[in-house]
């Protein structure tokens, strides 16, 4: 399965970026090999506004099913939901840690955004 997780490095050992659209990375994890690759969101981070959106598509384009991240707002859940992607909020601590809680049954798919728009 392959994995997201927003990130403020590019690797496992990066801690996690509390925010979705606007993170610097995300790094996408295959859970089974624990191979991965940092995916460069600046051009989001600065972005005037989709951040959310185009991280969604970007996502989706890697073929990702879960993705874990602090707060992910209303288009974006949307975006990703409809990509299939399982969003999962309130990740901490690095993204190897992330991925771990996440295999572990510690943390859950959440229902709705958490966060409202431009947050």
């Amino acid at each position: 399965m392959k994995i997201a997780v927003t990130a403020k490095g590019r690797d496992l050992e990066a801690e996690v970026d509390p925010r979705f659209g606007r993170a610097a990375y995300i790094v996408v994890v295959d859970s089974e090999s624990n191979e991965f690759e940092a995916l460069d969101n600046s051009a989001n981070v600065n972005a005037f506004k989709g951040a959310g959106i185009q991280a969604a598509g970007m996502v989706c384009d890697k073929g990702v099913e879960v993705l874990l991240t602090g707060h992910c707002g209303p288009k974006a859940f949307s975006a990703l939901k409809a990509g299939g992607v399982k969003v999962v909020n309130d990740a901490r601590g690095t993204v190897k840690e992330a991925v771990q809680a996440y295999r572990d049954g510690k943390l859950s798919v959440a229902q709705e955004a958490d966060v409202g728009g431009h947050w």
